[in-house]
């Protein structure tokens, strides 16, 4: 299994990684302290919790979401919803800076304009991962997926469209951005584990955003 440092001289750079899949190093560093505090308002509303899936195992990564649509998981299994279970209210907005930066990423990657109405925020602390998956709950397909890491460094699992097929494994740092849509849109991917030292706005955690279009 190879290992691929998306680290780039000059952050923003586009890089492709596979056919569909095209990586932004550090393009989100300049939103770093309006990110965390839009995290912090959103989790004040929807606070984290930890998924039950429908094997009934525990997701070991903390969960939240806003706009249009939130990402649920419970013994009915996985599915998007107007209504956050916990509070019964609507998930909080998609924050203005989240489509500032959604904006730039469509302006750098070349894909877009995104408009997605749900962003699941997914929280990982040091014992966290995210087994090898398939983003499959959306009503089209076609849409793409943009997904920005935030805090400390990841090893993010890129694999194929079967979980047979081999896995690679990118290093993903604060700041850094990938959008993948199209030949890649159903591949399978993951975080394995959390590397490197506490960062100085997540701490020991790290927290990405994963927009997506689901209604």
């Amino acid at each position: 299994m190879s290992t691929l440092s998306l680290f780039a001289p000059a952050p923003g750079n586009a890089l492709t990684l596979d056919e569909g899949l095209i990586a932004l190093p550090g393009l989100a560093l300049p939103y770093a302290s309006a990110l965390a505090q839009a995290v912090q308002d959103i989790v004040q509303e929807a606070p984290w919790r930890h998924m039950q899936v429908p094997s009934g195992h525990r997701m070991s990564a903390a969960q939240s979401s806003c706009g249009q649509l939130g990402w649920i998981s419970d013994e009915q299994g996985y599915r998007y919803s107007p209504i956050d279970p916990q509070s019964g209210s609507a998930w909080p907005a998609l924050p203005l800076v989240f489509i500032d930066l959604l904006a730039q990423i469509a302006e750098e990657s070349g894909q877009g304009p995104f408009l997605p109405d749900t962003c699941l925020i997914n929280y990982y602390d040091e014992q966290a991962h995210m087994s090898l998956h398939q983003d499959r709950n959306e009503r089209d397909l076609q849409h793409p997926i943009v997904s920005v890491s935030l805090g400390r460094e990841a090893l993010f699992l890129w694999g194929g469209a079967t979980r047979k097929d081999s896995v690679r494994t990118l290093r993903l740092r604060d700041g850094d951005v990938l959008v993948w849509w199209g030949p890649s849109r159903m591949n399978f991917h993951g975080i394995r584990r959390l590397e490197g030292p506490a960062h100085p706005l997540w701490g020991s955690g790290r927290v990405n955003l994963t927009f997506r279009r689901a209604g």
